[in-house]
C-alpha cells in the first residue's frame, strides 16, 4: 500500500469514527425550526418574562429543570413526566426533586404558546433547553444560539434521578463521577456549578453545615463565620426547613461570576460549591474557580460552551421518541 493510500485510508477511518461519536450533536443545530416554528424562540422568551414579573426565582428553576432533565436518560424531557398511565414512577417524586423542583406550570404555559403558533413541532426537550438560555440572558447573563431538534421520551426514570443528579452534599470525588459520567469533563462541572450564581435554596437542604456538620455537632469549618451568622438568622436550627436562602448572597437575581468570588471568600451556600474550592482539591480546579472569579467573560463564555455540551446528553432525534402535546404525558395516555 503506498503512503497516500494509507493516509486516506487512515483519515477516512477518523472521519467515520467522529462523524460515529458526533451523531447526535451533528442531528442538532440553532436553525432546526427555522421554517416549522420560525418564532419560537421569542415565544419561549415572552412566556418567561412574563412569568419572571411575579416569579424572579423562576428562571433559576428553569435552568435546573434543564439540568436535572439532561442528566437523567438525556435531555428528553423526561423529568416533566407525571405518574399516570405507563409512568409508574415520576422523576418528580425522585429525592432531588420532590417538594424542591418548580417551575412545571410555567413549562406547560410556554408549550401552550408554542403550541398555539406552531402545533405538534416543538419537543418538550427543546423548550426546557430554550428557557434555560433565555432564563440566563434575560438575568444579565450570556445569550447563546440553543442548538435544537430533540425529542421527547417516552418513559421517566425516577431510580436515576436518585442516584445521576449532583446532590448538594456530594463531595467533589462524586460530583466528578456524576459529570463524567454524561461525558462531562471537570470545566464543565465548575462552569454550569456558576449557575447558582442566582435562585435560592430552601434551608433543609444545607442546614446540616450550620450545626451538625457530617455528625460533628459542629458547623462546617469552612463556612465564613460572618456568612454562618448570617445563615443562622435565616435558618435557625429545627426551624422552617423550607425557608429560603440566597444562592448568592451579593447579586442574588443577577446572573454574574460573584458565585466564584463567594466561594473565595467560604461563601458557597451548599456544601456541593464550597467543595469547588476546597484546599484538598485539585489544583486544577481551582485554577478554574480563580480565573472565573477575575474574569467574568472567561466564565460567560466557558458556561455558553458547557451548556451545549451538557444539552447534548444523549438527546433524542430522527423518528425516536415524540413531540409531546402535553409536557406531563406521553400522547395517548
Amino acid at each position: 500500500m503506498s503512503f497516500y493510500s494509507f493516509t486516506s485510508s487512515i483519515a477516512a477511518a477518523t472521519i467515520f469514527i467522529t462523524l460515529l461519536f458526533s451523531n447526535s450533536q451533528a442531528q442538532l443545530n440553532s436553525s432546526f425550526y427555522a421554517t416549522t416554528c420560525p418564532n419560537v424562540t421569542t415565544i419561549v422568551r415572552n412566556a418567561l418574562q412574563q412569568a419572571m414579573q411575579s416569579d424572579i426565582r423562576i428562571g433559576a428553576s428553569l435552568i435546573r429543570l434543564h439540568f436535572h432533565d439532561c442528566f437523567v436518560n438525556g435531555c428528553d424531557g423526561s423529568v416533566l413526566l407525571d405518574r399516570g398511565g405507563n409512568i409508574t414512577q415520576s422523576e418528580k417524586d425522585g429525592g432531588p426533586n420532590t417538594n424542591s423542583a418548580r417551575g412545571f406550570g410555567v413549562v406547560d404555559n410556554i408549550k401552550t404558546a408554542v403550541e398555539n403558533s406552531c402545533p405538534g413541532v416543538v419537543s418538550c426537550a427543546d423548550i426546557l433547553a430554550l428557557a434555560a438560555e433565555s432564563s440566563v440572558s434575560l438575568a444579565g447573563g450570556p445569550s447563546w444560539n440553543v442548538l435544537l431538534g430533540r425529542r421527547d421520551g417516552l418513559r421517566a426514570n425516577q431510580s436515576g434521578a436518585n442516584s445521576s443528579i449532583p446532590a448538594p452534599i456530594d463531595s467533589l470525588s462524586n460530583l466528578t463521577s456524576k459529570f463524567s459520567a454524561v461525558g462531562l469533563d471537570t470545566t464543565d462541572l465548575v462552569a454550569l456549578s456558576g449557575a447558582h450564581t442566582f435562585g435560592r435554596a430552601q434551608c433543609r437542604i444545607f442546614s446540616s453545615r450550620l450545626y451538625n456538620f457530617n455528625g460533628t455537632g459542629n458547623p462546617d469549618p469552612t463556612v465564613n463565620g460572618t456568612y454562618l451568622t448570617t445563615l443562622r438568622r435565616i435558618c435557625p436550627q429545627n426551624g422552617n426547613g423550607s425557608a429560603l436562602a440566597n444562592l448568592d448572597p451579593t447579586t442574588a437575581d443577577t446572573f454574574d461570576n460573584n458565585y466564584y468570588t463567594n466561594l473565595q471568600n467560604n461563601q458557597g451556600l451548599l456544601q456541593s460549591d464550597q467543595e469547588l474550592f476546597s484546599t484538598n482539591g485539585p489544583a486544577a480546579i481551582v485554577a478554574i474557580v480563580n480565573n472565573f472569579a477575575s474574569n467574568q467573560t472567561a466564565f460567560f463564555q466557558q458556561f455558553v460552551q458547557s451548556m451545549i455540551n451538557m444539552g447534548n446528553i444523549s438527546p433524542l432525534t430522527g423518528s425516536n421518541g415524540e413531540i409531546r402535546a402535553d409536557c406531563k404525558k406521553v400522547n395517548g395516555s
